[in-house]
């Protein structure tokens, strides 16, 4: 068990590294060694701190630099619990990962990211998608403004430097279909964890696992709150992690039948 004046400690020297723009030391407990396979243990004893929690004054310094937000109304997040127990559903998204786990399996070593944080956000993101929104003339509209499997903004490929600060109509519209190619939205989610990994000063080689330590599972939590921007979003990412589902999707083996001895 964490006491409560470390854990006090901890969170705010992670948020504190989130805000300051100059400071680049590695956190304590985060290496680069780690298996991220190992994510798969619980995530806490029953009572470490809960590193969801975050205080008036982390939400406030998080609000100010990456304008997040608050939590989804309460009835906006009974309805994604329902969502998540609509088994056809479930078993839909899971088939489509699936389909995806080649790309996330190689963006998660190439960007050196915990593949079951990029599964668990995609996951999320499939699940709870709009009906259409995939549709071209709808991505092209205008009407929606984050597109593919993880649903990622124009405004990410700005960030990460693949688009200038006002693009054009044709620049937006290449955008557009750029983000709608699974295998490029995946690799663009890998790059932004990383980018958002070296603003929150971790370590980019470091593969975060929340298992290891209150620290993993704290960045783990700021990186899934700053993807999304709603303050409910972290459990779930967090809680998607651990499913056993996920977990043999991403990290089982098919192994040749052996032949018969004659």
């Amino acid at each position: 068990m964490v006491p409560r004046a470390i854990k006090s400690l901890t969170t705010l020297a992670v948020v504190a590294i989130a805000i300051s723009g100059s400071f680049r030391q590695p956190l304590d407990g985060i290496n680069s060694q780690g298996d991220a396979a190992q994510s798969s243990s619980p995530l806490s004893q029953e009572n470490d701190p809960d590193p969801t929690d975050f205080s008036a004054e982390e939400l406030e310094l998080l609000q100010r630099r990456f304008g997040v937000h608050g939590p989804q109304t309460q009835l906006a997040q009974l309805f994604t619990r329902g969502i998540d127990q609509f088994q056809p559903l479930r078993a839909n998204t899971l088939s489509r990962l699936n389909r995806l786990k080649p790309s996330i399996q190689r963006e998660a070593a190439r960007h050196r990211i915990n593949p079951m944080l990029i599964t668990a956000i995609l996951f999320d993101e499939i699940q709870h998608s709009k009906p259409g929104e995939d549709l071209p003339f709808v991505v092209h509209s205008g009407l929606v403004e984050t597109h593919g499997p993880a649903q990622l903004g124009i405004s990410e490929l700005i960030h990460q430097g693949r688009l200038p600060a006002d693009p054009t109509y044709q620049q937006i519209a290449a955008a557009r279909d750029l983000l709608m190619d699974p295998d490029a939205n995946i690799e663009l989610l890998a790059a932004k964890l990383s980018r958002l990994k070296g603003e929150l000063g971790l370590e980019r080689d470091s593969i975060l696992i929340a298992s290891r330590s209150y620290v993993d599972a704290k960045a783990i939590a700021i990186l899934a709150y700053l993807h999304n921007g709603k303050l409910d979003y972290p459990a779930r990412v967090l809680r998607y992690m651990q499913d056993p589902a996920l977990h043999g999707l991403i990290y089982s083996r098919i192994r040749p039948k052996p032949l018969p001895l004659i």
